[in-house]
Formats: C-alpha cells, structure tokens, sequence
C-alpha cells in the first residue's frame, strides 16, 4: 500500500525585517489551508531570528548572501562563496519541492526560487517585480488587484496560483518567555507600572531619508510627557544609539532607554508599549504584527503600500514627500488622535 506524500512548499522571503514580517500570514494561511503540507522559508542569516521556532513552518533555511558578497570584494574570498552557494543551492534542490513562492521579487531571490525544482514557482509580473528579470525564474505569474494597495494584502494574492483564499490577513508571533521576563524586569526596575502610559519611540531607519529629524522626535517626546504624561521608552537597532541619546538629553525627564536587544527583547519591549511612534522600519512592522497600536511615519515611501498594518495602526504621509515636512505638532495631533480611540474602544 503505497503512502501518500507530503506536499512541501517553499517561502523565499529573504529580508528585511519588516520585509518579513509582512509576509508571515502568507505562512499562517498555507498552514490553515494545507494543514498537512511541509512548509519551509528560506530567509536572509539576519532575520532568521523572527522565523526561529515558528509554529507555521515545519523548517527555515538561512541564507547568506550579505556575506557572499563581502567575500567577492576580497581579493581571495571568490572561491569560498561559490562553495558557500553551490553548497545552499543544493540543499534547496535536494528537498524536493512542490512549489515556490517568490515574494521577494528580486534577481537572487528568482535564483533560489528556480534552485528548488519546483515545477511551480510563483512570483510577481514584471511590472510588480523589484527586478524585472525576477520573472525568467517563475513560471506562475501574478498582478495583484488594485484593491491590494499593501503589501500583506499583495503578498496573500500569491496564494491564488494554489488555489488558496486567504480570509483577512493573520500575524503570528510567539512570545519568548525568557525575553520576556528579562524585559518586564529591566521596566519593573525603572518604576514602569501595568497600567502606565508607555510610549515608545523609534528614531532610525534603514535610509537616512526614511528617518523623522531628532529635533522633531524631540519635541513630540516633551509635549508627549507634559501633556499625556507619557512615559518615554527609546528602542534602537544596530547604529542608531546616538541617536536614542540625544532624544534622552534633550528632555527635562530622562526617557526611559532601552538596552541593547536581540529581536525577542526587542519584541517583548513592544508588547509592552501602549503604543509605538516610528518611521518606515522593520520595530514599526513588527510591533505591528504583535498587535501593539502604532503610528507609522512617511516620507519618501507611501503608507498606503508600506503602513502599519492593523486595527490600531495609522499611517501618516508627509505632505512634501520628506520627513523633515511632518510636523511635530501635526504627529502630535495624530497621536493624541490614537490614543483617544484606543481609549473609547477599550
């Protein structure tokens, strides 16, 4: 008596961060559809870490290929990232797939998309691409409608290739007891109370351009103190703490600042936060996804496509298409907007 055998379908999602996140409900509607399926992501080494464990995936592939091209501006490094890619491409090969969700859209994320075998290999139109010649390595090609302005709602019309329609858009991100605890302990310690006013303020972003000017997040942050009587929690990646400083140093309350945080810490802090205020970066997406009210910050990149996603989310457009050009006294209203609702619909 032969056995069936199991559909196994890859994601390849590689980065960002926020990237990422956005298309976790494409895993969290494959599982709901294909119950019995083997689902895998292949993801960039660096943002393995939100995919870690998660219950949707039956396993992640982390790829490297930030460092495969450090590796070719050295002078003897060429030879070790072609062992280091001929060896990745095999292993995608060799685990057999079904099909291939492209939803990166670029040239290297068509290379290991094609590198799974899969005699479906879904992606974007050319026209939706990133990189046009993403579409030499698909051969099940999709032109979201126009009613899917964001890219979770474009993300999930992949899905249709598969015969799949996903119900609305669902995030799941288990909690990290452990980041967790140590978390609640570091606000415990700083006299930060359940029911305190935590708003938290993020000032980087990927590209300068993208980031709201310090003087501004500022002047939020003292009319945020004195007139809710917030209490203010900085988070910072990689880079970005002089910037968390000087917001500190130029309030008369010092802001609470938070440690340095792997993504599970970082998480935990924004469960915590009563809302989030940030510009278009993967904390803004993720505290998003764990269902923390935020509002998202644009300038060159449009929140219709790339706002936070959720019930309590707002995005908010920079009439000059700068960030210098949102006011702080505009962000301020818009805040004190949110919050409002938030406390009518509690």
């Amino acid at each position: 008596m032969s056995v069936a055998r199991t559909e196994r379908i890859a994601i390849v999602k590689l980065s960002s961060l926020g990237d990422v996140v956005h298309a976790l409900p494409v895993a969290r509607a494959l599982r709901r559809a294909r119950p019995g399926a083997h689902l895998t992501w292949i993801v960039e080494a660096r943002e393995h870490a939100i995919l870690r464990g998660h219950p949707d995936l039956d396993a992640v592939v982390p790829v490297d290929t930030r460092r495969w091209r450090r590796l070719l501006r050295r002078p003897t490094g060429a030879p070790r990232a072609g062992l280091e890619l001929a060896g990745t491409l095999r292993r995608i090969h060799g685990a057999g797939f079904d099909a291939a969700l492209d939803l990166q859209g670029l040239i290297k994320s068509g290379v290991l998309t094609a590198a799974t075998g899969a005699p479906v290999r879904i992606g974007f139109t050319s026209a939706r691409c990133r990189e046009a010649l993403n579409c030499l390595f698909t051969n099940r090609r999709v032109a979201p409608a126009p009613e899917h302005a964001h890219v979770v709602d474009q993300y999930l019309a992949l899905l249709a290739p598969l015969g799949i329609r996903p119900g609305p858009a669902e995030f799941h991100i288990p909690p990290r007891p452990e980041a967790e605890r140590r978390m609640a302990e570091f606000l415990a310690e700083r006299g930060v109370k359940e029911h305190d006013l935590l708003v938290a303020l993020n000032p980087g972003a990927g590209r300068a351009d993208k980031r709201w000017p310090v003087a501004h997040l500022s002047a939020l942050a003292r009319r945020l103190a004195a007139e809710c009587s917030a209490r203010i929690l900085l988070v910072w990646g990689p880079g970005e703490m002089p910037l968390a400083c000087a917001i500190s140093d130029a309030l008369p309350a010092r802001a609470i600042l938070a440690p340095p945080t792997d993504l599970d810490e970082l998480a935990a802090l924004l469960r915590r936060a009563t809302l989030l205020v940030a510009a278009d970066t993967g904390p803004l997406h993720l505290a998003a996804a764990l269902g923390t009210p935020c509002l998202g910050l644009y300038g060159p990149t449009r929140a219709e496509r790339n706002g936070p996603y959720g019930r309590d989310c707002r995005g908010l457009q920079s009439p000059d298409a700068t960030m210098a050009g949102l006011a702080p006294g505009a962000v301020f209203d818009a805040v004190h907007s949110l919050l409002g609702a938030l406390r009518a619909g509690a």
